[in-house]
């Protein structure tokens, strides 16, 4: 079966097509990608996988097809930053005089 393993930055991305028998898991298909020692800046330590943009355990079974995602760890916990927004609207802005 055909998978596709990608890992995307903000200005690039890398996307692997590797063959898999039927059964296999997330972590063989990113191993048999090659996409850990390609992309030397993913995190290997608390790395997060997901088919198809659903997180996963390494050990869920793939179906033809699936895209496999390493995901990057976020810079912001966006519920914060929503706050913060929100919070900063609140205010009246003053031009300076």
């Amino acid at each position: 079966m055909r998978i596709e393993v990608i890992y995307a930055l903000r200005l690039e991305q890398s996307c692997v097509e590797v063959e898999l028998p039927a059964g296999a898991s997330v972590a063989q298909a990113v191993a048999q990608s090659g996409m850990l020692e390609r992309v030397p800046r993913v995190e290997r330590e608390g790395l997060v996988m997901a088919v198809w943009g659903r997180v996963v355990d390494p050990a869920f079974v793939l179906e033809e097809g699936d895209r496999v995602e390493l995901l990057r760890p976020l810079i912001a916990d966006p519920k914060e930053v929503r706050r913060a927004r929100a919070a900063g609207r609140g205010r009246a802005v003053r031009k300076p005089a």
